[in-house]
């Protein structure tokens, strides 16, 4: 397909917003794998990725250069069933020997990271003084008492300390349990506690907006309610300096299975606690350099910046993804919008080369004005995050992507999924908002409610074979694995998002298939949000959902119930949430009715709640004991 795509003319270009030219072909990193396994299109390439995965993987080692101790003996292991799958069995490898000592060693010059304070504060680290400083913390972890496989909690703000952090672990086997920087108290003691963290490293305090937040003093607050924790590390964000004695930089990486134990993320379900993914070593290092690598186009030099946190899974991503290439990272404290134009002067006086945004702060930043900053050094804009709305796709395609000189790789997977499932290939032409096709190594399709496979109307995504980016399992909690992604097509992954192909094979998402809420890209489950309304005293049940924003994708809503004889302010609920889940959570609107609509088993059915609140056709009702409930809710709204 490459060879054919080289004309760029304004015909080739109808209905597209990108079509790659010659040159771009020529240096496509997709380009090289394809060739190198005879493929012409990319077409063919997903076809050997999907059912030649050895020879897939070993080339994809091979063509990026991942550095293993040992090499595996068999790519998969599927004996335990497709939900237990095992990657890259007898391979052995350190995750932080191949993102950033091995390029200490090959090229300790080159740059490997950067920081953009809000204040206007900027360091600069080469690779090899990131090594030096990875080997040191690890080995002051060490020396209280971390050991493989022991949890270590990260709740920092972006800066290059986040990325020595979580090397560090990675470093000595230790798994890191990195932890939204916007959370309150009592988030980040439900994920200390189910983790049951040894260590947390924590900031003093960051800049957001103009103002100090501190970090510490909640890390403190948590601390007290989170037994397992036995240290707080601290990084001094005044000097720029731990509060612990750092080692001499001498310990060698410990060398570990592909399968130990590497990441615990959290994520947010419909229903009970968060979720922790569990991830390993071995397949999520090779699962994020594919995709950094052949959907984003990352290259050694090249500079990326995305506007995330550590806590989101694309915080891993980027360190990750950049590092296997020997990229460098630029980490932008603080809020991308402030001033307005921030992000766009960033770009420019790094010279950054991959943006990562999501549609919501492209949403946000429009009416702030067109860029005025130089962008012409950025190769691509990675998106993603929640489905794109097509005015503020062709804003971000026009005013950056200098009008379809550049890609928009607009990818999509998951905190469970380890990589992306969809994503745009520089090997074809991108369609407005689409997120292209397939990714490599990822067995796609969309079924109806019986499970047939559907093109043309929207359908349930899931994902038929295993791959090795994917969790290993929720942490300890092996049915709630089981009954969330296998059980409702079994032997087929259920993601919970609804899709479709369209006649060119050019696949959309269209939002979410369960409760799940989405707000401004951060995943949050309703129970979480009804959990924290409920902590207020004059409140008994809560139902959250979430209601389409011009801007920030959704917000959440909450229908509260109060107790007989008491009273409460809207504001008093909101703070109640935002005290128990951070400011980012903060429902739109909180409005009190006498009951929630329920089963006979006592079950809040929010889809009727959302549907009512909207004014859509909430479908059957039969179940519910009390349907008269939904009138209210109508009067409310």
């Amino acid at each position: 397909m490459y060879a054919k795509l080289a004309d760029t003319n304004s015909d080739a270009r109808d209905g597209y917003s990108w079509v790659p030219g010659n040159e771009q072909l020529e240096r496509a990193n997709v380009v090289r794998l394809a060739r190198s396994l005879g493929c012409d299109d990319y077409a063919s390439l997903h076809r050997v990725s999907i059912e030649e995965p050895d020879r897939f993987w070993r080339a994809v080692r091979e063509d990026l250069q991942i550095p293993l101790a040992r090499d595996w003996d068999a790519v998969l292991d599927d004996s335990r069933g497709i939900e237990w799958t095992t990657w890259f069995e007898g391979a052995r490898l350190n995750l932080a020997h191949a993102c950033v000592h091995h390029w200490a060693a090959e090229r300790p010059d080159a740059l490997a990271a950067v920081f953009q304070g809000e204040d206007g504060a900027r360091d600069e680290w080469t690779f090899a003084a990131l090594s030096l400083q990875v080997v040191q913390l690890a080995e002051a972890l060490a020396a209280l008492g971390v050991v493989a496989g022991d949890r270590v909690a990260m709740y920092m703000p972006m800066c290059p300390e986040v990325a020595v952090a979580s090397h560090a672990c990675a470093h000595i086997g230790a798994v890191q349990v990195p932890i939204f920087s916007g959370f309150a108290a009592p988030a980040i003691v439900q994920r200390l506690r189910d983790s049951e963290a040894k260590v947390v490293i924590t900031a003093d305090y960051s800049l957001r907006r103009g103002s100090r937040i501190s970090m510490r003093e909640t890390i403190d607050e948590t601390v007290r309610e989170s037994p397992s924790v036995e240290h707080v590390v601290e990084w001094s964000r005044e000097n720029r300096a731990w509060n612990v004695e750092l080692g001499p930089g001498e310990m060698p990486a410990l060398e570990v299975a592909s399968e130990s134990p590497y990441l615990l993320a959290y994520t947010s379900g419909t229903t009970g606690k968060p979720k922790g993914a569990l991830h390993v070593q071995g397949g999520f290092l090779l699962s994020i350099a594919r995709e950094a690598a052949y959907q984003s186009d990352l290259k050694r030099d090249d500079r990326v910046l995305f506007a995330t946190d550590m806590g989101w899974i694309m915080g891993p991503w980027t360190v990750v993804g950049a590092g296997a290439a020997g990229a460098a990272v630029v980490y932008m404290e603080g809020a991308p919008d402030w001033p307005a134009d921030r992000i766009w002067r960033i770009v420019e006086s790094e010279r950054v080369t991959m943006l990562g945004v999501s549609p919501t702060l492209i949403r946000a930043l429009i009416p702030k004005g067109e860029p005025a900053a130089d962008l012409s050094s950025l190769r691509s804009v990675t998106t993603t995050g929640e489905p794109w709305n097509r005015g503020p796709y062709d804003w971000l395609n026009e005013h950056v992507c200098g009008g379809g000189r550049i890609p928009i790789v607009n990818i999509s997977g998951g905190t469970e999924v380890g990589a992306c499932f969809l994503g745009v290939t520089m090997m074809a032409p991108t369609k407005p908002c689409s997120l292209g096709f397939s990714a490599l190594g990822q067995d796609m399709d969309i079924l109806d409610d019986v499970g047939r496979p559907v093109r043309g109307e929207v359908g349930e995504l899931v994902c038929r074979r295993a791959w090795p980016g994917m969790t290993r399992g929720l942490w300890r909690d092996r049915e709630r694995y089981l009954e969330t992604y296998w059980e409702r097509f079994p032997g087929v992954w259920t993601h919970g998002d609804w899709a479709s192909v369209d006649e060119d094979g050019y696949w959309f998402l269209h939002g979410r298939s369960d409760d799940t809420l989405n707000i401004a890209g951060k995943r949050i489950g309703p129970a979480e949000l009804e959990s924290a309304a409920v902590n207020h005293p004059a409140v008994t049940e809560a139902a959250a959902i979430g209601v389409p924003h011009e801007v920030k994708g959704e917000v959440p809503w909450l229908f509260c119930v109060l107790r007989p004889g008491e009273d409460a302010s809207s504001e008093d609920v909101a703070r109640a949430v935002t005290d128990e889940l951070g400011k980012s959570f903060k429902p739109e609107r909180v409005l009190f009715v006498s009951a929630l609509p329920k089963t006979r088993s006592a079950k809040i059915v929010r889809r009727a709640v959302r549907a009512t609140a909207l004014g859509e056709e909430p479908g059957d009702l039969s179940t519910l004991e009390n349907p008269e409930s939904l009138e209210e809710i109508a009067r409310v709204v």
